[in-house]
């Protein structure tokens, strides 16, 4: 039950990408009777982690590859519309292509580019399920064993 609820919960995330024109979701959504919509006060995108972090753990936990189908759109997007001269910066409005603000977030290159990165390494030698767990700031650690129990 939980994994048919991630998923459907990760799909809707996708879907808040997919739906804008730069295919770029804003900072939320307003759900409607069969829809979303992007409202005023949200249009903007800072390179946010969340998504594409959920992907990696769905795509590790299931093998599921519609998981990196997703997080390749996602990664073409952001190289394509929040690319600037020396990095990638934030966007103003998900739904203007050229929007882009020189602002880029320290998360962005320490866990958005990371769990992307890892989304498409096959060879990675972090393991979630047996001997890491990411910190809040995408940092694996490695669960040590041999500590006592509390």
């Amino acid at each position: 039950r939980d994994l048919r609820t991630a998923r459907a919960l990760t799909y809707t995330c996708y879907q808040m990408y997919a739906r804008q024109k730069t295919g770029i979701a804003p900072e939320y959504v307003r759900f409607g009777t069969n829809d979303m919509s992007v409202p005023g006060d949200a249009p903007f995108y800072i390179l946010r982690p969340e998504t594409v972090e959920s992907f990696y753990y769905l795509s590790v936990l299931t093998g599921d590859p519609i998981y990196r189908e997703w997080g390749w759109e996602v990664f073409q997007s952001i190289e394509k519309y929040c690319r600037t001269k020396y990095g990638y910066g934030s966007l103003k409005n998900v739904n203007l292509p050229n929007s882009v603000e020189d602002r880029m977030e320290s998360f962005f290159m320490a866990e958005t580019l990371k769990y992307l990165y890892l989304l498409f390494d096959p060879d990675s030698e972090i393991d979630i399920l047996h001997k890491h767990v990411f910190n809040t700031e995408a940092h694996p650690v490695k669960i040590l064993s041999d500590v006592a129990t509390v």
